[in-house]
């Protein structure tokens, strides 16, 4: 499965950084050209694209999502949502370079139960809402140095600040009565980090290109007393996204 979402997102990060190549403005008449070498070259940029959690049968055990589909009618993919970020990279010569990146995530994906319907026949439903801001910091090591086109490879550590949630009506498996409740738990979690990217320098100043991140951390929800099915919240995933940077 990490295979698969590895090779999604790189196909969505290729497509990303080929447009973005193609959408160059013309109007600048911006040419790539060979960047100069600059030992401790900085960069700040955001980059935006797509959050792909990970599937079924990679989640971790004890995950909330996973136990929720018991009952409730709804898709892991439904998950798949924007993401963005914003980073400062700093280059040690020509190969090697550190960066650090805050991002944000937030999905709300909507279900029903499984079976149970109100008295007038209407659906029993709720609404499942999933956030992350992740704070990373990363190493690159760029194969063939900087230049016209610039390949490189990473992997860092991620501090991920996450929320999830699930409110609307929910069965009383001891009666089949129905209520309204509102189930929240939220924390911090820690994982690794892999990315790969591709990026072209634009007139020496700025340049864009696309980028796979692939994140593993899972958050704690039982100690919180939170009364959600679950005692994890899987969040790990591939994030494919089209970068754009500002050099000086």
């Amino acid at each position: 499965m990490m295979k698969r979402l590895w090779l999604q997102g790189v196909r969505y990060a290729t497509g990303l950084a080929t447009a973005a190549a193609i959408l160059a403005p013309a109007a600048a008449q911006a040419q790539i050209r060979q960047v100069p070498s600059t030992e401790h070259r900085q960069s700040i940029g955001f980059t935006a694209g797509g959050f792909f959690p990970k599937g079924e049968d990679s989640r971790v055990t004890g995950d909330t999502v996973l136990a929720d589909l018991d009952d409730l009618l709804f898709q892991i993919k439904d998950f798949t949502g924007g993401s963005f970020s914003g980073e400062w990279l700093y280059s040690f010569g020509e190969y090697v370079e550190s960066g650090v990146g805050v991002g944000f995530y937030q999905r709300s994906v909507p279900s029903v139960y499984r079976g149970f319907v109100n008295a007038n026949g209407t659906e029993i439903d709720q609404n499942l809402k999933l956030r992350t801001v992740p704070v990373t910091a990363t190493v690159r090591f760029l194969p063939i140095g900087h230049g016209s086109v610039e390949p490189y490879v990473g992997a860092g550590i991620g501090i991920f600040n996450w929320r999830y949630s699930e409110v609307g009506d929910f069965v009383d498996s001891s009666d089949s009565s129905i209520f309204r409740a509102r189930y929240v738990a939220k924390g911090t979690a820690v994982g690794p980090v892999i990315l790969a990217g591709i990026r072209v320098p634009i007139a020496d100043v700025w340049d864009i290109g696309g980028e796979v991140q692939y994140q593993r951390a899972s958050g704690d929800t039982k100690r919180q007393q939170s009364q959600l099915l679950g005692d994890k919240i899987d969040l790990g995933g591939v994030n494919a996204l089209f970068t754009m940077h500002i050099r000086f």
